[in-house]
């Protein structure tokens, strides 16, 4: 004799002929597509991977008081254009990468989105301060305000708006 469907989903797996359905009317996640048990966001692995990192900026701080006291005011920096150059071609690639997925509605498209809006506000951090003043500063100053900036808050807001469609 069958059993009848409860309203829990696990026992709705296991009773005949429950067909990939649950009890809620809801289509039932293929096994690959489930998470695995204790890494969902409340999980303890989760719990404490975030304690860990919240433990990590904090001992940063005092670091700080270092840094901005200890730091020389200028300095020559080796393949100077190389680093600028690296950090544009990752905002291209990240750029690029987060059109791609969020044309094609692909739910990892928040995590590019994410990645490139802090690359591109860290570009225009480290443009504005590095700049000398006069005509560096106010180029600086307009690429932050007319194109990286925002694009990172484009970058943001397709983040925030698919990670509210989520939930």
């Amino acid at each position: 004799m069958r059993q009848t469907a409860s309203h829990t989903e696990e026992f709705g797996a296991d009773c005949e002929g429950a067909e990939g359905i649950t009890p809620h009317g809801r289509a039932r996640p293929e096994p690959s597509e489930r998470e695995e048990p204790g890494a969902g966001p409340g999980s303890r692995p989760v719990t404490k991977a975030g304690w860990l990192l919240a433990a990590c900026g904090l001992v940063l701080l005092p670091w700080l008081y270092v840094v901005a006291t200890g730091l020389p005011e200028t300095t020559t920096a080796a393949r100077w254009p190389v680093a600028w150059a690296g950090l544009d071609a990752l905002e291209a690639v990240g750029l690029i990468a987060t059109g791609i997925l969020a044309a094609r509605g692909d739910r990892r498209h928040p995590t590019t989105a994410t990645a490139t809006a802090t690359l591109l506000v860290l570009d225009a951090w480290f443009d504005t301060t590095t700049a000398a003043a006069g005509s560096d500063l106010a180029t600086a100053a307009a690429m932050a305000l007319c194109a990286e900036l925002p694009l990172a808050a484009l970058c943001a807001w397709l983040a925030v708006r698919a990670l509210r469609q989520r939930t």
